[in-house]
């Protein structure tokens, strides 16, 4: 395609993104259905700069103000900065002037607002926790794009026959450093066109995700519920660790995200499986399994605010005001999950967002409200399952806190107590 189409296309696809009004990756994918004649090269550089443009938002915004034309061409050109040889040929000489002058400009004399590129009110709480130094180390790698982790399946292989493999294929690979099951992976090979992935010895899992994962204790024999499962990727490795023995429940309202779970069940070589779409927290689904559960895990709905690597569109969707709304749902669903639990079994609450009023303050509202739940130390719980480093990982209250500045992870927490007995 020649560059100019390009640039017009991703300026078209901007614009679209740029709405709000769906998640970017969805608008991303119905702008491609829209273009099946692009290729596999053109939507990675449709999507790059999409994603780019989302993550700079309120600093190109702000540059964009010195250019002409449309505002969405602008921040186009802004985000293929250092791509001139595809550019040179689509823009005008007064174009690449003016690009010229915007790298002149000191970005870190900016205003803070313009560095950090995000809503204040999320700014604020993330300094609240962070001093001056990790939040600008926070800011630097929520810049960025995340990589690329998979989980090896225990049922079907080993790490060190995965990482043999991936290297035999040309794809460099490493062991992560905390998931005894996590591989790390730098690009964006295509992982649907291996053996490997086909044959369901990996899938696709960020390593915070597996850690939650890994909290539950999860084992032979037990019973499980995943009650916030979602497309399954946290079910897959439940099964994995129950070793396909047991009985596991998948529970999600969204009958469309269990369908994405399918594909992945039959590639796993799981059969303990049982997928199953709810009404809501208190479906009679739910009730006829009360006490009966060993172990629930609780990945509530919320923010996403620590997944801003792969979805920075959230910082601009999100909203104080959809925070108390989520505090109240979260809330509703952890206390109704607890009543599955049966005397000695576990309950594990998760987010993938870096939100106190998410995470501390709802851990802190559901124990003040069941004293009959004892909090777990966290580092034992992933000692005991063979994660590595775990002291940095444990807040000094007994929570799993992960950071992406910190950990190379999404942003995870999650908090684990135990029904007396």
């Amino acid at each position: 395609m020649h560059p100019k189409a390009l640039l017009d296309l991703t300026c078209t696809l901007v614009r679209d993104v740029l709405k709000l009004d769906a998640p970017a990756d969805t608008s991303v994918s119905l702008f491609f259905r829209k273009h099946k004649e692009l290729g596999s090269r053109e939507r990675h550089a449709l999507a790059e700069t999409t994603y780019a443009v989302l993550r700079q938002r309120l600093l190109w915004q702000n540059l964009a103000q010195s250019g002409h034309g449309p505002m969405e061409r602008r921040l186009v050109l802004l985000a293929w900065q250092g791509q001139e040889h595809v550019l040179k040929n689509a823009i005008t000489p007064d174009e690449a002037a003016w690009l010229e002058r915007t790298k002149q400009i000191d970005r870190t004399a900016l205003p803070d607002k313009l560095r950090h590129n995000l809503p204040d009110w999320i700014a604020n709480r993330l300094r609240e926790q962070l001093p001056d130094d990790e939040f600008w180390a926070l800011v630097a790698t929520m810049s960025g794009s995340a990589p690329l982790d998979l989980r090896v399946n225990a049922l079907k292989s080993k790490r060190e026959a995965v990482l043999q493999a991936l290297t035999e294929a040309g794809i460099p690979a490493s062991a992560t450093p905390y998931s005894p099951w996590g591989i790390r992976i730098d690009g964006k090979p295509a992982l649907q066109k291996l053996a490997l992935y086909t044959e369901g010895q990996v899938e696709v899992q960020d390593e915070g995700s597996q850690l939650l994962a890994l909290l539950t204790g999860a084992k032979r024999g037990d019973m499980v519920v995943d009650f916030c499962a979602g497309a399954g990727g946290k079910t897959l490795a439940l099964g994995a660790m129950m070793r396909n023995t047991g009985r596991l429940y998948a529970f999600d309202v969204s009958g469309h995200r269990l369908e994405g779970l399918k594909p992945r069940l039959a590639r796993s070589g799981l059969s303990n499986v049982y997928p199953a779409q709810i009404a809501h927290e208190r479906d009679d689904r739910i009730k006829r399994l009360t006490g009966k559960i060993d172990r629930v895990l609780v990945d509530a709905p919320c923010s996403g605010l620590g997944t801003l690597r792969r979805n920075p569109d959230l910082k601009w969707r999100q909203s104080p005001q959809a925070i108390e709304q989520l505090q109240k749902k979260q809330i509703a669903i952890l206390s109704s999950a607890s009543r599955l639990v049966k005397p000695g079994g576990r309950l594990v609450y998760a987010t993938c967002s870096l939100i106190p009023a998410e995470n501390e303050d709802i851990a802190q509202l559901f124990a003040a409200e069941h004293p009959e739940f004892v909090q777990l130390d966290a580092r034992a719980v992933l000692e005991q399952a063979g994660v590595s480093q775990a002291e940095s990982l444990v807040t000094p209250a007994g929570h799993l806190r992960m950071w992406p500045h910190r950990h190379a992870t999404d942003g995870f927490y999650a908090v684990a107590w135990e029904k007396k007995a």
